[in-house]
């Protein structure tokens, strides 16, 4: 058994003591892929009080929730137009606070009507929907005088008063990027804001009622989960949407001539291009990071622990000039700062800021092209990071539960990853396609030859997705004979093919799987049951003090959901692409059949044996 007392001499010591340096068992949601019976066309605020109870029936005792910051244009998270305002898509018109709904309720019943809970994928037309009947309720029901309002709207001027009146210019202009709105309102000129605001004072209004309306309904479900001794973490994106209220409202604070992004490596080919701008490091500290402070004040409101997303970004960031073509996505950037000297000492900076701002348990999402400083300074501050099964390799060989990391929560799969499932079935054993059809042109090989190429070296029938699967017995000796060039010239497709080929094999006898004719089945991308099973004891079983999976992956315990989960993808998320598959998989059972299926019972026994609460 792991002793973690050592946290008692880090950095977070206060913060431990007040969860018990034990291990423990959580899950990750997606607020709007879930769904109650109640809830209207997405996943509602008090929709995470049955998540709550589904944690007491199962054992977990820690609700990762993704972020549920106000969304843009492409409803992605973690590109959110305000790092504090919460999306009014997740408010509960049912549970209004100070409000007569009894005139209301026929336009209630059209909406739930319009945007029912059968739909597989999100439709967000329902946050404009919904924000339209707000407005509504609001103009024949606000009262001036509300104590409650009042008092959180004066706490929160720090940041409501510009987000409101992003807001309510964004709507003026019929969405556009504060960037193209007229010149007195792009550059903030005190005079046309005034006079904006006084011809738009209930406009403005409205949209810091709502932040108070989401206020309390959050809160009170902090308070449920409290009585229940269910932990809820947050999740506070590093960056920020560039046409924000943030970015328009602080702009020193953001390099407007660069897009963040993430470098190539063997997963994405052409790194990746988020369009978020990257910080201007030096405002930030001579503001002694007013801006992160804040941040976490207002989170600290409705969580115990946070998330801090591209924690690798606290020490440096890679960015891409804005002129750079689309095409290129991620290729041609650089990090920020480029002297790698000082990364360990500005990323300490920060996180100093950040712990001084709250008394939440921070956890780090450390993945991507990892600076050797990162674990060191997670070590010493006692904050976990995060240990995803399929990457934790040493010399090719998957690392067994007991060498993962004492301070880091594991899990089998991330929102932007592909499901446990799916990975078994397209992914493990494979190589990025584009990946290495970039390498061979590099050797100077020609487009005709490299396809002669793959061919040779890879089963195209059971290839999947852009990713190459190694045919079966292929040798380093067949792929230099192929490509007709020496070890030396060919160091990074022999570094691929011994990260990935025989990939499966390990991996079976990695989780104890021996009987011959189950292999067989396995090993054609297929999955089953006992597979599942031995997955996740496995990763409950790991050293992490947390071990937090997501829904989907405790719902693979269930036939049922494991057959749908075969048959359609339950992926979350797919980075660096802008599409309408993304941030919308809606799981096929509502909360209230996934709250009475038998297999909560096995779930709450593997947590159990595995020593966790």
């Amino acid at each position: 058994m792991v002793d973690y007392s050592f946290l008692k001499n880090t950095r977070t010591s206060a913060r431990w003591e007040k969860f018990g340096m034990k291990r423990r068992s959580g899950v990750a949601v997606p607020l709007f892929s879930v769904r109650s019976r109640k809830s209207i066309g997405i996943g509602e605020i008090p929709d995470i009080k049955l998540i709550v109870q589904w944690c007491e029936q199962t054992g977990n005792s820690i609700i990762q929730l993704l972020p549920l910051n106000d969304t843009g244009f492409d409803f992605a998270p973690y590109n959110s137009v305000s790092s504090f305002a919460l999306d009014p898509m997740y408010l509960s018109v049912q549970s209004l606070k100070d409000v007569n709904l009894n005139p209301f309720k026929k336009d209630i019943r059209e909406l739930r009507s319009k945007y029912d809970g059968h739909r597989d994928k999100v439709d967000y037309a329902v946050k404009q929907a919904k924000i339209d009947l707000l407005w509504k309720i609001f103009k024949r029901t606000y009262l001036k005088g509300n104590n409650k309002y009042s008092n959180f709207a004066a706490e929160n001027a720090y940041w409501l008063k510009d987000y409101s009146l992003f807001r309510a210019l964004k709507h003026k202009f019929g969405g556009l990027s504060w960037e193209e709105f007229p010149d007195g309102y792009r550059d903030r000129n005190a005079d046309a804001v005034e006079e904006f605001r006084k011809e738009n004072e209930l406009k403005i209004e409205f949209h810091s009622w709502m932040q108070w309306q989401l206020f309390e309904q959050l809160k009170k479900v902090k308070r449920y989960a409290e009585e229940k001794k269910i932990f809820l973490m947050g999740d506070i994106p590093f960056l920020v949407s560039r046409d924000s209220a943030d970015v328009w409202a602080d702009r020193k604070y953001f390099n407007l001539n660069k897009s963040s992004g993430a470098p190539p490596d063997v997963y994405f080919a052409n790194g990746q291009r988020w369009g978020m701008p990257p910080y201007e490091r030096a405002e930030l500290e001579n503001s002694d990071y007013a801006y992160f402070r804040n941040k976490l004040r207002y989170a600290s409101d409705f969580y115990d622990m946070y998330r801090i997303d591209h924690f690798v970004g606290f020490f440096r960031v890679w960015t891409v000039d804005m002129s750079e073509p689309e095409e290129t996505g991620g290729l041609n950037g650089k990090f920020d700062p480029p002297d790698e000297s000082i990364w360990e000492v500005s990323g300490k900076k920060l996180l100093d800021a950040m712990l001084d701002g709250s008394g939440m348990l921070p956890c780090a999402e450390d993945l991507g092209t990892v600076p050797a400083c990162s674990g060191k300074v997670l070590w010493e501050y006692g904050v976990p990071g995060m240990d995803v099964q399929r990457w934790r390799k040493i010399d090719n060989e998957f690392v067994r539960n007991y060498d993962y990391r004492w301070l880091s929560m594991s899990t089998v799969s991330t929102h932007d990853s592909s499901s446990m499932v799916e990975w078994w079935h397209s992914e493990a054993g494979t190589v990025d396609g584009i990946l290495f059809k970039r390498l061979c042109s590099n050797k100077g090989i020609s487009v005709e030859n490299i396809e002669t190429v793959i061919g040779r070296l890879f089963d195209s029938e059971h290839s999947y997705y852009n990713r190459l699967l190694w045919k079966n017995g292929i040798s380093v000796d067949d792929i230099l004979s192929t490509l007709g060039k020496n070890a030396d010239e060919c160091g990074d497709i022999l570094l691929l093919y011994r990260e990935s080929f025989g990939e499966k094999e390990k991996f079976l006898n990695l989780l104890g799987i021996e009987d011959e004719s189950e292999r067989e089945l396995l090993l054609k991308g297929k999955s089953n049951l006992n597979f599942v099973r031995r997955n996740l004891e496995f990763i409950s079983n790991s050293a992490s003090i947390f071990n937090i999976l997501l829904l989907q992956e405790w719902l693979c315990l269930d036939e049922n959901f494991l057959r749908k989960i075969e048959e359609k993808s339950y992926r979350i998320n797919f980075p660096g692409v802008v599409n309408d598959a993304n941030w919308t998989v809606v799981l096929p059972f509502n909360l209230e059949k996934i709250l009475n299926l038998d297999v909560n019972g096995e779930i709450s026994g593997l947590v159990l044996k595995s020593g966790r609460v």
